[in-house]
Parts: C-alpha cells; sequence; structure tokens
C-alpha cells in the first residue's frame, strides 16, 4: 500500500460518478469494504475487519484492489505508527 500524508490532494480525489465506475468493476468485498470506509474512515485493516465481518486475507485482497484502482489511499496511523489506516479518495 502507498503512504501519503494526512491531506489528500486534489488530484487524488476522484468525481463521484468516476468513483462509482470503477467501484462498479470490482468484487463484492471491494465495495463493501469501501462502504465501511464512506461511513468511518480512516480506519485500520484489522478494524475494517471487524467491521465488515470479513476475514483478514479477504479485506486485504479488497484494499489491494481498491488501491489498484485508485479508489484508497493509506497513511501511517497518528495513534499508533506501526499501522496503516485506509481512506477513500472521492469527492464527499
Amino acid at each position: 500500500m502507498s503512504t501519503s500524508t494526512a491531506e489528500v490532494t486534489q488530484e487524488d480525489r476522484l468525481s463521484q460518478s468516476e468513483y462509482r465506475e470503477r467501484l462498479r468493476e470490482l468484487p463484492p468485498s471491494a465495495k463493501l469494504v469501501a462502504k465501511v470506509l464512506e461511513s468511518d474512515a480512516p480506519l485500520s485493516q484489522g478494524q475494517l475487519a471487524d467491521e465488515s465481518l470479513l476475514p483478514d486475507r479477504t479485506v486485504r485482497y479488497a484494499l489491494n484492489r481498491l488501491e489498484d484502482a485508485g479508489l484508497v489511499g493509506s497513511r501511517y496511523s497518528f495513534k499508533d505508527a506501526r499501522k496503516q489506516v485506509y481512506y477513500l479518495n472521492r469527492n464527499a
């Protein structure tokens, strides 16, 4: 996963229609993880697994697919620098 600063630049943001189009092509697990991130971002992989009720391995796969599509970004957690937290790259 890529690391970035806490602030998401405007270039990283997607329009609502572009976001939905990219998300449409992804597997259901990635859609569920994106939905969880819509309401509770930023979250760690473990938190995503807890919130989505998906296994860690499935969440990891979903995050990789979301990152490949440019829909999710990550940064180090301010609370625990050993962990990454994930957020959506889209306009709210």
